[in-house]
């Protein structure tokens, strides 16, 4: 599993990307990302859910980081990606839904960075097949220097949990852990 320490896999996203110069009704076209394009020398928060359009997902975890994207700039991050097991497809389409202007919506459509992160867990139980274990992360320059799993991670777990990945327990973990600020000489 994941820890604070561990530097992020390095893999590829396949994203959907708006260009104006195609045609027709699905403007959009393909465009890989790696992990260097979302996380190298930057200070972000990642947080990872089971999956788009999900009742905790869409009520509370992706519209209250949304909401509280400013607070979170104020302690220096530049910026929030939530992670799903779900196509570029599906991701691109919740966003829209939720009017997402802040948090940048990464598709682990394969599943591959959330196996190498060990957090890839079965959700049978559900109907969803493999999907990724909630959790929270901030991330510097592609090393987590933070780390949120929920509690319970297991295959087919019967609950939900959802209190430690929430943007409320990851900002008042920014603010009690502020960077040794080094005093300024006059």
């Amino acid at each position: 599993m994941a820890h604070v320490g561990m530097q992020l896999p390095k893999v590829a996203f396949q994203t959907r990307v708006r260009d104006e110069s195609i045609e027709g009704p699905n403007p959009f076209r393909w465009e890989e990302k790696t992990t260097d394009d979302y996380f190298k020398g930057k200070r972000v928060v990642l947080f990872s859910l089971p999956g788009a359009f999900t009742p905790t997902c869409s009520t509370y975890q992706l519209p209250n980081y949304e909401k509280l994207f400013g607070e979170f700039q104020e302690e220096g991050i530049d910026a929030i990606y939530c992670l799903s097991v779900n196509d570029a497809f599906v991701m691109n389409k919740w966003g829209k839904d939720q009017g997402v202007e802040n948090v940048g919506l990464i598709p682990d459509g394969s599943g591959e960075f959330t196996r190498k992160m060990g957090m890839l867990v079965k959700k049978d139980n559900l109907g969803f097949g493999y999907r990724s274990w909630r959790y929270a992360a901030i991330i510097e320059d592609g090393e987590i220097v933070g780390w949120f799993p929920e509690a319970g991670f297991e295959d087919d777990c019967p609950t939900d949990p959802y209190e430690v990945s929430s943007p409320e327990h990851v900002i008042t973990w920014l603010r009690d852990n502020k960077p040794f600020e080094k005093e300024q000489v006059a």
